[in-house]
């Protein structure tokens, strides 16, 4: 008969599901899966890549990467139970339906799946800021975490406004200025920023809302996750000389003055 607990052994292995942790209690090195820099890396690709890409094949390139992106979220925040694999079916899914839709060249069809990387790169960040959220002790991966995010949340409001335009009537910017994906993008990036240049600016209510909601979620995720992650965050700690490791301030060393008295 076990002297212990009798739920102890499982109620803990519930507990390392559900938060993701290993056995290694929270003083343990992070796992794997909680690792973002190339994650970090790839959203900064796939940004550049969009941006210098060709008008033209920039919104298919983008439903590939948005599906990668959100597949290696998926990886390096794992989710309990069959989660991941729902989710990553729904994502090949999804993604294989909005290109067919792109491919047809029409404003619905390309409306329809800039909608569809809205909804891949939501999922994202909810899964990138949850994992993060977590995490018992705040690490550079954290933060490479949160500027996942951070660039998610650009990209999303990008493709937001993409479709706000392809579903519309009228033109989405104010003095017949270009709208495609390399435009939307840096429309969207200096509204999140706050940066303000005014080269840009939508003419409809609609897309001024979505604008103001942006730079809203901006400056909180700046002022609140982002500055939290950074204000706490601690290199890893150095080991002292091995003689005087663990010995009290208080404690007499051998040359202490009392000892030559």
């Amino acid at each position: 008969m076990p002297t212990g607990p009798p739920r102890a052994g499982h109620d803990g292995g519930i507990l390392v599901r559900l938060t993701g942790r290993g056995g290694r209690g929270r003083t343990g090195p992070p796992r794997s899966g909680g690792r973002y820099g190339l994650l970090l890396a790839v959203l900064i690709g796939t940004y550049l890549l969009s941006a210098f890409n060709g008008k033209n094949l920039a919104t298919e390139l983008q439903i590939g990467l948005f599906a990668v992106v959100l597949l290696l979220a998926l990886r390096t925040s794992p989710l309990p139970g069959r989660w991941p694999l729902a989710i990553g079916t729904a994502t090949v899914a999804g993604s294989a339906a909005a290109l067919g839709a792109a491919l047809t060249g029409t404003s619905g069809g390309i409306g329809a799946a800039d909608l569809w990387k809205a909804l891949m790169l939501l999922a994202t960040v909810i899964l990138v800021v949850r994992r993060v959220l977590a995490q018992p002790t705040v690490t550079i991966q954290s933060i490479y975490g949160a500027l996942s995010a951070y660039m998610i949340i650009g990209l999303m409001f990008a493709a937001c406004y993409s479709a706000l335009w392809h579903l519309g009537e009228s033109a989405f910017f104010a003095d017949q200025q270009p709208a495609n994906t390399q435009t939307f993008q840096y429309f969207s990036f200096v509204t999140l920023t706050t940066l303000g240049y005014g080269d840009f600016t939508a003419a409809q209510s609609g897309g001024r809302a979505v604008a103001v909601l942006e730079a809203m979620s901006g400056q909180v995720f700046l002022a609140t996750l982002v500055a939290r992650l950074v204000s706490a965050y601690r290199g890893p700690a150095r080991p002292g000389p091995r003689g005087l490791r663990g010995l009290p301030e208080d404690v007499d060393g051998p040359g202490d003055d009392e000892d030559r008295d």
